[in-house]
């Protein structure tokens, strides 16, 4: 949500609706003691009189949200904006631990086509990035459509060396650089999730000179 405009309902709001004495008690800003510049403004995103909501400010712009989706303590969701004040990606935790270690980014339909994940749940080290194609309605995170490939970084060195490829939200391929060269060097087929192939020995365009049919 764009924050600006929610302050701006929001105060619009304390003036002539009923709810006027919970938003005044849940929308608190904090400022800075030096600038006066707003910081933080907290806020009752399912309006049950209880704040679940604290967005870190620069004056008027929106830097970050942080939010406790059911408000057991933990924040849940991270939202974090661009300079005009649009949503740029939303992290969320995988563990369920309060840390996030996933982010997600929407395309220009604003649904989300990319998520980017971190084992280690530090938005800078990132060694999974999941591709999704939201016309598919496969289930996948919420507003992604389908998982339809990923690359994976499995030795910590910041490139991929795992590559797979999903059909109707089951894995169809998957391709293993063994050398850490940066190019694959076995590729795994699947049908209906069963292993049915493996290949070997690439040439180099592509190509594989050795085929195991698994039966």
């Amino acid at each position: 949500m764009f924050v600006p405009v929610l302050v701006a309902a929001t105060l619009a709001a304390a003036c002539n609706d009923p709810d006027r004495d919970r938003i005044k008690k849940t929308t608190l800003p904090t400022y800075d003691k030096t600038s006066g510049k707003l910081t933080q403004l907290t806020y009752d995103r399912n309006k049950n009189g209880i704040i679940d909501t604290w967005t870190d400010m620069n004056g008027t712009k929106p830097l970050r949200s942080r939010i406790d989706l059911n408000e057991d303590g933990k924040v849940d969701r991270w939202e974090y904006y661009r300079d005009n004040g649009a949503l740029l990606k939303v992290g969320f935790s995988r563990n369920k631990d309060g840390k996030p270690d996933a982010w997600a980014y929407a395309g220009g339909d604003g649904k989300v086509d990319r998520i980017e994940i971190s084992s280690a749940g530090d938005e800078h080290k990132i060694d999974r990035w999941e591709h999704y194609d939201p016309s598919r309605s496969v289930d996948g995170p919420p507003g992604s459509g389908a998982l339809i490939r990923s690359e994976e970084d499995s030795n910590g060195d910041g490139k991929p060396d795992k590559w797979e490829v999903y059909e109707n939200g089951t894995l169809a391929r998957a391709e293993f650089d063994e050398n850490a060269d940066g190019k694959p060097d076995r590729r795994l087929t699947y049908h209906d999730g069963a292993l049915v192939l493996i290949e070997s020995d690439p040439d180099g365009a592509g190509g594989y000179h050795k085929r195991v049919e698994v039966k």
